[in-house]
């Protein structure tokens, strides 16, 4: 731990020349764990003690596949899963979802979003002083509000929207699905963070990544890439552990391989288009596709074909661009 707070201090030091206010750092590093976990009630609480042990001891620290399936079978896959929105039952007029860009469950609503067509606006919130959802007595994201009524925790949201789209199926819940999408929040989302930020290098890509497309301010971009990376390259270790994982890649790898087995031989789970699962699970992982676990994982488990299918089937984002 003194090696952490000692590089992490370092870090910040280097990269700006007036510390900000303590509680801020603190604030910080805990969005930094949160961009993974932060639906999560269990590791919201070890989340907050790290970023608690990290800010006393040193307030410096701040918190599918390459290529596709011949043409006309893209096109018809897309074609045939695409989910377009019921025009009649279902017409939000302002769809706005309140995120950090690297968070896994932020990703799963807009995997929904998507796939459903959608339009909706983001407001990127500033994990330092969160003043963007200073609105809400809720304080975690993702937050969604539609036509002005305020939507919170992942899985319960996508619950409420596919309703609202589908409101005449009473259909009783699949046990597949709600299995594997239970799976994705208990399991999957805590295999990426070991992943992501296993190695120095991977930890600064994925907080390069992290810090591009959030809202953060030049001097905090400094501070978040390189005292954060440094941080959450140490918090890792720690999280391997609390998930009794021994090998990070080869729980990635065993997860990914686990996923494919349980499509028993079906392009998606929900069969002949994506239901619930297959967008949670392509939802979590679509941030890390381009980071170096995210190659690793299509070019060594049997992901890639399934990845290729969903890209295709959610289609373009329906963000839109202000």
């Amino acid at each position: 731990m003194r090696r952490v707070n000692g590089l992490a201090t370092t870090l910040s030091r280097a990269v700006t020349t007036g510390a900000p206010a303590a509680a801020a750092q603190r604030r910080l590093a805990q969005a930094a764990v949160f961009s993974t976990f932060s639906s999560s009630n269990n590791s919201q609480g070890f989340a907050q003690s790290i970023a608690d042990r990290f800010s006393k001891a040193s307030p410096s620290v701040a918190g599918g596949v390459a290529g596709f399936s011949a043409a006309a079978t893209s096109l018809a896959q897309e074609a045939h899963a695409k989910e377009p929105v019921q025009s009649q039952k279902f017409l939000p007029k302002d769809v706005v979802l309140y995120q950090y860009e690297a968070c896994p469950f932020c990703n799963k609503i807009k995997a929904f979003l998507d796939y459903y067509n959608i339009p909706y606006k983001v407001v990127e919130v500033n994990p330092i002083n969160k003043k963007e959802i200073k609105w809400s007595d809720y304080k975690k994201v993702p937050i969604l509000t539609v036509d002005g009524d305020q939507m919170v925790d992942s899985s319960d949201i996508i619950d409420k929207l596919f309703q609202k789209i589908h409101p005449d199926n009473s259909a009783p819940k699949s046990e597949e699905e709600e299995k594997w999408r239970g799976w994705v929040d208990n399991h999957l989302v805590h295999v990426l963070s070991p992943n992501i930020y296993r190695s120095a290098s991977e930890a600064l890509e994925s907080f390069d990544y992290i810090t591009t497309h959030g809202n953060f301010s030049f001097t905090e971009r400094l501070v978040a890439k390189y005292a954060g990376a440094a941080a959450m390259y140490f918090v890792s270790k720690k999280l391997k552990k609390r998930h009794n994982i021994t090998d990070e890649r080869a729980s990635l790898y065993e997860a990914a391989e686990t996923w494919v087995d349980a499509l028993k031989g079906r392009q998606y789970l929900g069969g002949s288009k994506p239901n619930l699962a297959d967008l949670a699970v392509f939802g979590v992982l679509r941030p890390i596709r381009h980071l170096k676990s995210g190659r690793d994982m299509v070019e060594h488990t049997r992901i890639g074909e399934w990845y290729s299918r969903m890209e295709n089937s959610v289609g373009e984002p329906c963000r839109i661009k202000e």
